[in-house]
């Protein structure tokens, strides 16, 4: 049986920030507020709409006008979801390198499927991908282990035999809760919170061609 990895989207496999940072700013021009720079955005991309809101006009999920601005986010998301994204250099490499050498690789994300499918399609990994799992598709999201539970039972492989990739402090606590080898990518988002080196990972890298050797370093026996 072939080992799985599993990645994360944001941050991970696609810098996906540029139009997310974007869609925020909207947010601010609609109130006659000044564009944030994007740095200030950035790391809150694999936050989602909590996440940037947060940022972009200290909005909490409580605040009485979230909703209606978390839809008008996810709204002009929508119609630019894919201006600036591009998968980050060298992660088209990789995942050839990692089909070449017996990995199965697919994608578990908290981006729920009406933004991950267009994306995945966009960026040309859907037909080379063994399982999609969005934020949306199982009852819970990350950090809870579930949706990597279910991408390993999706493609036949115990947990045992699966690594799961991640930018974010979640990732690595759901790869953990489920049984999986972790890497943490520094080069992502990140969040502004605990440091990536405290986040508990097996290893942690710096860039897209550290990726490879990490991934053999942790191959399951």
């Amino acid at each position: 049986m072939k080992p799985l990895v599993l990645f994360d989207f944001d941050g991970t496999l696609a810098d996906t920030a540029p139009d997310l940072a974007a869609a925020a700013n909207q947010q601010r021009l609609r109130r006659g507020l000044p564009a944030l720079p994007y740095e200030q955005l950035r790391p809150m991309a694999s936050h989602g709409a909590r996440g940037l809101l947060g940022v972009a006009l200290g909005l909490t999920p409580d605040s009485p006008e979230y909703e209606a601005c978390k839809q008008q986010f996810l709204d002009d998301y929508a119609a630019n979801i894919a201006v600036h994204t591009v998968l980050f250099p060298g992660v088209e490499d990789l995942l050839a390198n990692l089909v070449q050498e017996g990995w199965t690789w697919g994608i578990v994300t908290n981006k729920v499927t009406r933004f991950t499918t267009p994306l995945v399609r966009h960026l040309a990994l859907e037909q080379h991908s063994a399982v999609v799992v969005c934020g949306d598709t199982t009852a819970h999201s990350k950090p809870h282990p579930e949706p990597l539970l279910h991408a390993a039972r999706e493609v036949g492989v115990a947990p045992q035999s699966c690594l799961y990739v991640g930018d974010d402090q979640r990732d690595i606590v759901a790869g953990k809760a489920a049984g999986m080898k972790t890497i943490a990518t520094a080069y992502g988002y990140c969040g502004d919170g605990v440091p990536v080196e405290a986040w508990g990972a097996d290893t942690v890298v710096a860039s897209v061609p550290d990726l490879l050797p990490a991934i053999r370093r942790l191959r399951p026996a």
